[in-house]
């Protein structure tokens, strides 16, 4: 015959309230942050309808709204995180920038059109870029489409010519002989500096802005493609011409796949200082592009146009890099992961 003790008891209730202390502290370190992202856009939402503007802000309505949209997808996804897949661990991965995202733009809403704690027009509030994305649409897309054609002449032409430079450096002794005290001489100039000869060299500024960014991005996919075809071991040739290999597939089949990681951190180099030429080149000469509309902003002290445009930059270099990343991974197949972006 079984006997219940006080001391039973009290352990049975102690283990219940221990279970139940994990399970809402599970639910809190799963959720919390969920309803922090919430009620932070909840914040920047209330603040963007409820309080009065300092100026007259058309865009602030639909602001607060998206806040308020915002906030709903981020509680909702948090609640429904074992319903979402593989979504839900990349969501909760993601919840705290949707936290600090949403404090930043309510301290920049209560800074600038609440307050006026920073001075207009050089720190405008957010519904006034957001103004510039609707009413100032036309021009931007026109000068996102110039910088983008030009960068992409520049760009690949800058890549095409380093390229079969690097591996004819990298290769025969007498190439290297006559272009390697040019590459020195011209290669550590700023392509910037060149500025003065190029607009006065080529028949017009856009053709001269596209020599800037190509050699800005010649030089070090040349330098680093020398490295690489120089650095390949000798025993792979010595493989391949024992298997009967010519010349031309010693180069084609084992010293550029081989330089092939070198080659592509000259590109993402190249990358960067491309999109630094591309700016330089459009506030000075050419007449159309985000360095130019960035310029055009400032004389017209519409700093709103210069941040929304300064953002559209951040995004389309972000971009490139990101396209460049997955072509690296699709062609290295083998060090996919290493290096994220």
């Amino acid at each position: 015959m079984s006997t219940f003790s006080l001391s039973d008891g009290v352990s049975a209730n102690t283990d219940r309230l221990s279970s139940s202390r994990e399970h809402w502290t599970g639910w809190l370190r799963a959720s919390g942050p969920g309803i922090a992202a919430a009620a932070a856009w909840s914040v920047f939402g209330i603040s963007c309808l409820w309080w009065p503007d300092l100026g007259d802000w058309s865009r602030t309505s639909p602001l607060g709204i998206a806040a308020f949209a915002i906030a709903a997808l981020a509680l909702f996804g948090t609640l429904a995180a074992g319903w979402l897949g593989k979504a839900g661990p990349a969501l909760r991965r993601r919840t705290p920038w949707l936290v600090a995202l949403g404090l930043f733009f309510t301290v920049w809403e209560l800074a600038t059109a609440k307050f006026a704690w920073l001075p207009l027009p050089f720190f405008p509030p957010p519904q006034a870029i957001l103004e510039v994305y609707t009413d100032d649409l036309p021009k931007l897309l026109d000068s996102i489409f110039a910088s983008v054609k030009l960068q992409l002449g520049g760009y690949f032409i800058g890549a095409a010519i380093g390229f079969v430079t690097g591996v004819s450096i990298g290769w025969s002794q007498s190439v290297g002989y006559w272009v390697h005290p040019v590459l020195r001489f011209i290669g550590p100039l700023p392509a910037t500096a060149w500025l003065p000869i190029a607009f006065f060299t080529f028949p017009s500024s856009w053709s001269a802005s596209t020599f800037l960014i190509a050699l800005a991005t010649g030089f070090p996919v040349t330098v680093l493609t020398w490295s690489g075809v120089a650095s390949v071991s000798n025993a792979y040739y010595d493989v391949a011409r024992t298997l009967g290999a010519k010349p031309s597939f010693l180069v084609l089949k084992v010293a550029i796949p081989a330089a092939l990681p070198h080659v592509f951190v000259g590109l993402f180099m190249g990358l960067g200082s491309s999109f630094a030429v591309l700016v330089v080149a459009e506030m000075i000469g050419v007449k159309a592009g985000l360095g130019w509309y960035l310029q055009w902003a400032q004389g017209w002290a519409a700093y709103a146009n210069m941040y929304a445009a300064l953002i559209v930059m951040s995004l389309l270099c972000s971009g490139a890099i990101t396209l460049l990343f997955r072509t690296r991974d699709r062609f290295l197949v083998w060090q996919k992961g290493v290096v994220k972006w």
